[in-house]
């Protein structure tokens, strides 16, 4: 006989999103069910951000010793070449994902929320069964919170099989390809293939666009492309795979020629999508605004008591956005007054060098206009930078304040290490900082934060070390 499960909250998938809201729903004293089809953590902690981040992690130190063995670096001088198992390097990832994994579980257990493992299918907003290795459960529940992320987005011509990868299978190669052709010049795209190159890939980029990571402007993006042509990266832009064939990619450039290019594996991310199918969305009766399950600005769906967040709520795709709903609904359904109106989601790419964007970007409408100021201290100037071989670059921090109040829209940075700074941008937004309070903060020398600090203080036109 199949098992009956009656609980407060139900949250679908185990992810950042999920697995926030149902540690927080169990903090708050609300019975709750966890259901997750894979491992807890869901793609950024399992296929996606941090073991992409081990992986880049391995590249910079793997870079380091190569030049080394080449010339010698600061007085670092190595006799031979340095050497890559990258199985080796794939088994030490996965130690680390499971180590977080463990982390998760344990961090549910003391919630005293019930992980049930399997694949869920709703018959209607508030009851699904589930299927798990010892049978079917059935669940019902008060309140629902969807949280079942995003797959990769797979091209018709390009079916994921073989030598046709995703970023998944990317991150746990067996061995290292030899050439590798990378369909998308997103963040995704570029962070694999810049760690691959690293690692010694052949790496082609083929982006459909007329320049690559174009969620950035172009001069935020320029130190990544100097980067790219320093280290014999092809980059073709404005540029359409159509197909391959006999262990080649048959490539339309711009001028409308095509050309071929041998390829080991062929990586394409081209975007992710909402994870919506195979589980019973079509009948839970909510709207949906595209692709995505339409919300307000509780995460509220337009079926009561049914929630949504993360991925599957639009974008901008992010494990920072997915775990702050989650956090704010299950304190909603607590009974707490709680909307989702943050100042800024940054976004940081980890690419070769780092970029991070907080609010206002210079391309953005709302900063535009005379009564914007744009300052921008280079990286050049700073000590820190220079002192660990990372101020020649190209690299900067720049921010967009309001030249009537002084009120600080956005603050953008390039550079090594640049992501650690994103979080100081985040919380001067989410304060409605002004210009003379970043300047008014003392910044600990030597570090790469004060280069926000001269920013500001350029802003306001009295830079001291530029």
């Amino acid at each position: 006989m199949a098992e009956t499960i009656h609980t407060k909250v139900l949250v679908i998938g185990g992810g950042p999103g999920g697995y926030v809201a149902a540690i927080r729903s169990g903090q708050l004293g609300l019975e709750t069910v966890l259901v997750e089809a894979a491992r807890l953590g869901g793609t950024c902690l399992n296929i996606g951000c941090i073991p992409s981040k081990a992986i880049i992690h391995v590249a910079g130190e793997f870079e380091a010793m190569a030049h080394a063995a080449k010339a010698p670096l600061h007085g670092i001088a190595l006799k031979t070449a340095p050497a890559i198992d990258f199985a080796e390097t794939v088994k030490w990832k996965d130690r680390v994902v499971k180590r977080l994994n463990t982390g998760v579980a344990a961090l549910l257990k003391r919630a005293k929320v019930r992980v049930v493992q399997g694949w869920a299918t709703f018959s209607d907003g508030k009851n699904c069964t589930v299927d798990t290795k010892d049978g079917p459960v059935t669940i019902t529940a008060e309140h629902v919170i969807l949280a079942t992320g995003s797959v990769p987005v797979e091209l018709p011509f390009l079916k994921f099989g073989g030598p046709v990868i995703s970023s998944t299978e990317a991150l746990s190669l067996a061995t290292l390809p030899k050439t590798l052709v990378v369909v998308g010049a997103g963040y995704i795209g570029l962070e694999l293939g810049i760690a691959l190159r690293k690692l010694g890939v052949e790496v082609t980029v083929v982006e459909a666009l007329d320049r690559i990571l174009p969620l950035y402007d172009a001069t935020l993006v320029a130190p990544v492309a100097k980067w790219l042509e320093k280290n014999g990266v092809t980059v073709h832009l404005s540029a359409h795979a159509k197909g391959m064939a006999k262990g080649k990619l048959n490539v339309e450039l711009k001028d409308g020629k095509t050309i071929e290019l041998a390829a080991d594996n062929v990586l394409v991310t081209v975007g992710r999508k909402p994870a919506t199918a195979g589980w019973g969305l079509e009948n839970m009766a909510v709207d949906m605004a595209g692709a995505f399950v339409k919300i307000d600005d509780q995460c509220r769906t337009s079926m009561k008591n049914v929630w949504a967040i993360g991925d599957l709520a639009g974008e901008p795709m992010l494990e920072h956005k997915a775990a702050a709903q989650g956090h704010m609904v299950a304190e909603i359904v607590a009974g707490q007054k709680r909307r989702f109106d943050p100042a800024s989601i940054p976004a940081v790419c980890f690419t070769e060098p780092e970029i991070v964007s907080a609010g206002l970007g210079p391309g953005d409408d709302a900063a535009k206009g005379d009564d914007v100021i744009t300052a921008l201290f280079p990286f050049a100037a700073n000590g820190r930078a220079l002192a660990m071989d990372a101020g020649d670059t190209g690299g900067f921090v720049r921010v967009l304040a309001r030249k009537s109040d002084h009120r600080v829209l956005g603050i953008q940075a390039v550079g090594a290490h640049v992501s650690e700074l994103s979080n100081a941008f985040s919380l001067a937004l989410e304060m409605g900082a002004v210009l003379e309070d970043i300047a008014g903060t003392i910044h600990i020398h030597p570090t790469l934060g004060e280069a926000f600090h001269e920013a500001a203080l350029r802003a306001l036109g009295h830079a001291i070390h530029i």
